[in-house]
């Protein structure tokens, strides 16, 4: 046993025992400890296994830099949560947790096999070879990453948990609650004013609460605290991103340390705003670089300090040290005066400061300067250590069952990153300190390199006496990146630490290089032969610390992730038996099945009751927008490509809307209500896009013009009526309005009544069928439809959904924006030059329309399809070419944008983008299938009643 209890030490109770499971198996530990020490207190080594080689990993640190211990905690049905750090988990009763990464178990996992093909998986390997041959990649590799990728197993269940959300305001915000915290929120707090003190452990203290002799005043200072009024502290919170004004996100953990979570939230995001932010986070200790630095058993210094000290937990009987820093001496002696045994402290440095030798001396430690550790001895366990003299002489062995590790310190400087404060490099810390603040910011204590940690020298690695071709000494523990592979990736040409970062994956990780990024980065340095200020640095992003997917989302999940919005008409459609699609934001009604019909026969049936007779619609997701203004009409006249001031009252208008480079961005039928008013419609999804876009030029570009825009889209129902029965079922309804062809033609807008509400009625066709959209207050429009459907039971109404609207509009040839563009297309490569007023001296896109590339002639453009065999439907995105005997990859002409059965012709339809398509009708195009080619025939894209002869029934 490598690991136990040490009697009188410690911050746990001893008196509340805390049963857990720990792969399977009863353990216990005491309340206060965390599963990392509570786990090592009970002999435990091995936590885990590595990424790539699988190799065994114990714990390295004591805190949120650990990179190895990563274990998963089921918490009961959908409560599972992988990658998490034992050395922050919380123990409490009936705790359940697993080591992960392992098959079929930790101590015999078959994936070690990769640790002995390490030499076939260097740096960049995958880029090399996963290319060739394919084959391999398609039948061999991939499916064999898939199986092996990731650390910990995906929950598979929904999360029951909720999670929520507040916002905090401060004078003062103070992040990290060590002493020069403390310190800081103190003197805050005593100035008056609001201050949130934000630490990420369970208890206050920091680094402190490894070392007794501060425990009194510590005590002390967070009384002091906890009573002072204007003071709040938020523990077990984690300050996650730095924004712009002194803006901070923060994650509280409410319940994962509790046995029972009730009904209360799991955690909780705080937005905090402050008039100053001061980061006291600290440093984390820096490993070494040496074969076998991954060995269970080898850990940081300081860590074995807080496991001691905190916890009353000692990580062995018999441990050695490995220095090139003075730090790591005082913590060996606080191991030795707590009845540790240290067997020996070896120093990389040739001079160590007198009283460091002199302690050891009193003490009886032997230490061995000028030295390096160059092989550990154990798999799952340390079991000796194997020195040198630098200059390779002197070997030696030495027993113990623990090795420290004590590289220097890293200032976390992340929170100073993220606000854009600059960065400049210390050679005495052999770190970036922060330097210029951007926010109203300062660092205090450790992460501001106001820390006294004692002296010692930056290395890239520890020299060794064997091959270095056969050392494995790793740089980043959790992504299995060795000295080799960064050596490997400067001969590559890498010069940048960020495409070295990449190439490597060096820094990467869950726990984005605590530990790693400034080792990377001296290795980097000495294999360029250039300073590491010359090199650069990684770019810090929140959240440094991983969260959960659910504390960011908060409310929004479920049904509250994105609101599903709805029509005044769709508990109407959903009684009736509607299947339903979503639409942008909107939940619609796709087709209407009767009798056990599939959606082909539904769709069918709807689509020949509107040719035949009458079919209604649910049409009020349409986006609409009120344009009120004296001018009005010259705003639209600007923004739109057609000409809008001769539009008279009372006549309704197909707009098309492009883009500043020329491409179509939405349409819509609008109507001009008044000379000063026009009522506007988009598409279902295009309604906010139209509105933002609008609003942005007329208070940008045009804020002379006298307009108010208002959305519109929720106040109306829409309810379309089409086919050539149509107006016998409206007409015994309407009040004030003649519905004669003669008084009401094709594209206009009538105000009065139905059935005694106010309407908007328009007399428009998206199917090519006669039609009308009744406008009515939207509390209205179920009553309505209700009252149509009644009345229109004795000519046949039929209820259709959105697929038969798109089989409908397709057989006349009427584009959806979306679908059958793609943000590429011109109103001329859609067969829409008509809608551009050829007398218009501008409009928003009009410029980009004479670019060169716009009017060059191979343009895709919009035809219709007709297959050879008209019983071929072709699929909506297959591709297009003129050969289908020529090589692979072959030339794609363009794809297949919409394509359906039409019941009322017979035969199937197609729209498709093909490139030089106007200039190709009558051609004959192939369509490459699997086991198949089909042919069809470029035609234009209106393939029912080409002269408008229905549209007034």
């Amino acid at each position: 046993m490598s690991g136990w209890r040490v009697e009188g030490l410690g911050r746990i109770d001893r008196s509340k025992p805390v049963a857990f499971q720990w792969d399977g198996t009863a353990r216990e530990g005491f309340a206060g400890d965390t599963l990392a020490s509570a786990l090592l207190a009970d002999g435990e080594t091995l936590f885990g296994r590595s990424f790539k080689y699988h190799r065994p990993r114990g714990l390295m640190s004591a805190g949120t830099e650990e990179a190895n211990a990563l274990v998963s905690v089921d918490r009961g049905p959908g409560r599972f949560t992988p990658n998490l750090r034992a050395t922050m988990v919380e123990i409490y009763s009936g705790l359940d947790a697993r080591s992960q990464n392992r098959w079929p178990s930790l101590k015999t996992d078959f994936g070690a096999i990769n640790d002995r093909l390490g030499r076939f998986f260097p740096a960049g390997f995958y880029n090399k070879t996963f290319m060739w041959p394919r084959s391999f990649w398609e039948k061999l590799y991939e499916p064999a990453i898939r199986k092996m990728a990731g650390l910990g197993d995906a929950p598979e269940l929904p999360d029951p948990d909720h999670y929520t959300a507040e916002y905090l305001h401060a004078e003062v915000l103070v992040v990290g609650a060590g002493p020069a915290g403390i310190e800081a929120a103190l003197e805050a707090a005593r100035a008056g004013g609001r201050v949130v003190l934000v630490d990420e452990q369970d208890e206050l203290g920091g680094g402190a609460l490894s070392d007794p002799a501060q425990w009194p005043a510590l005590e002390a200072s967070v009384r002091e605290l906890e009573q002072a009024e204007n003071v709040r502290i938020l523990r077990r919170t984690t300050a996650l991103g730095y924004y712009h004004d002194n803006f901070i996100t923060a994650i509280e953990r409410l319940t994962d340390h509790l046995p029972e979570t009730g009904n209360g939230p799991r955690e909780k995001l705080w937005r905090i705003r402050a008039g100053e932010v001061v980061l006291a986070q600290g440093a984390i200790e820096r490993p070494l670089v040496f074969e076998g630095n991954d060995t269970p058993g080898v850990m940081l210094a300081s860590a074995a300090r807080t496991y001691l000290h905190r916890y009353g937990v000692a990580v062995g009987r018999n441990v050695a040290l490995m220095a090139c820093h003075d730090s790591g001496w005082h913590d060996a002696f606080a191991m030795q005066d707590a009845g540790v045994k240290v067997a020996a402290i070896v120093d990389y440095r040739a001079d160590v400061p007198g009283d460091l030798i002199d302690a050891a001396r009193d003490r009886g430690i032997s230490y061995h300067l000028d030295a390096s550790v160059f092989e550990v001895e154990g798999r799952h366990a340390v079991s000796g250590i194997s020195i040198a003299g630098n200059d390779g002489s002197r070997r030696s062995k030495i027993a113990c069952d623990a090795l420290l590790m004590a590289g220097g310190w890293t200032p976390s400087i992340h929170l100073w990153s993220h606000s854009k404060g600059s960065i400049t490099w210390d050679d005495t810390w052999g770190a970036y300190l922060p330097d210029k603040p951007h926010e109203n910011v300062r660092c205090v204590g450790a992460c501001g390199g106001a820390w006294d940690f004692g002296g010692g020298v930056n290395l890239d690695r520890l020299p060794t006496p064997k091959d270095p071709a056969t050392v494995k000494a790793f740089v980043d523990f959790q992504n299995d990146v060795t000295a080799k592979d960064i050596a490997l990736a400067v001969r590559e040409g890498f010069k940048s630490i960020e495409h070295i970062k990449r190439y490597t994956t060096t820094g990467m990780a869950t726990d984005q290089g605590k530990t790693s990024n400034l080792n990377g980065l001296q290795l980097a340095s000495t294999a360029l032969s250039r300073p590491i200020p010359q090199i650069g640095l990684t770019t810090f992003r929140p959240p440094y610390t991983p969260q959960t997917f659910g504390a960011m989302a908060g409310h929004a999940k479920d049904a509250l992730f994105q609101a599903t919005r709805t029509t005044n008409i769709d508990g109407w459609a959903e009684e009736h038996g509607a299947v339903f699609e979503p639409v942008a934001q909107w939940r619609r009604a796709r087709y209407f099945p009767q009798g056990g019909e599939d959606m082909h026969a539904a769709v069918n049936r709807e689509c020949l009751a509107v040719r035949e007779g009458v079919g209604i619609f649910d049409a009020s997701t349409l986006g609409k927008i009120e344009v009120v203004g004296p001018d009005a009409a010259e705003f639209l006249n600007r923004m739109y490509t057609n000409p809008w001031k001769m539009l008279e009252p009372g006549r309704c208008r197909y707009g098309l809307m492009l883009k500043e480079d020329g491409f179509i961005t939405d349409d819509g039928v609008s109507a001009r209500l008044a000379d000063d008013r026009f009522h506007l419609t988009t598409t279902t999804g295009g309604a906010p896009r139209v509105l933002t876009m609008m609003e942005d030029y007329l208070q940008t570009e045009w804020p002379d013009l006298d307009v108010w825009l208002t959305s519109t889209t929720e106040q109306w129902a829409v309810i379309a009526l089409q086919g050539p029965k149509a107006r016998d079922v409206i007409a015994p309804f309407v009040e004030g309005i003649d519905l004669s062809p003669e008084a009401f033609p094709h594209m206009a807008v009538r105000e009065g009544k139905i059935c005694g509400v106010p309407t908007r009625l328009f007399r428009v066709s998206f199917t090519g069928e006669l039609g009308f959209e009744i406008n009515v207050p939207a509390a209205y429009g179920r009553a309505l439809w209700e009252r149509l459907m009644e009345a229109g039971a004795a000519h046949g109404i039929t209820p259709y959904g959105t697929e038969t609207m798109h089989v409908l509009r397709a057989e006349k040839g009427y584009i959806i924006v979306g679908q059958d563009t793609d943000g590429t297309i011109t109103p001329t490569d859609a067969a829409m030059d008509w809608a551009i007023g050829k007398k218009k001296t501008d409009f928003v896109g009009m410029r980009s329309l004479k670019r060169p590339d716009i009017v060059a002639a191979g343009r895709k453009q919009l035809v219709g399809l007709l297959t050879e065999n008209p019983e071929e439907v072709l699929e909506e995105g297959a591709q297009i070419v003129a050969d289908p005997n020529q090589p692979v990859p072959m030339t794609m002409l363009g794809h297949v944008t919409s394509s359906y059965w039409s019941a009322t012709l017979g035969r199937s339809i197609a729209i498709a983008m093909v490139a030089g398509g106007h200039g190709r009708m009558g051609e004959t195009l192939h369509i490459p299938m699997p086991g198949k080619t089909i042919r069809a025939e470029v035609t234009g894209m209106v393939f029912y009643d080409q002269r408008g002869e229905k549209l007034d029934g």
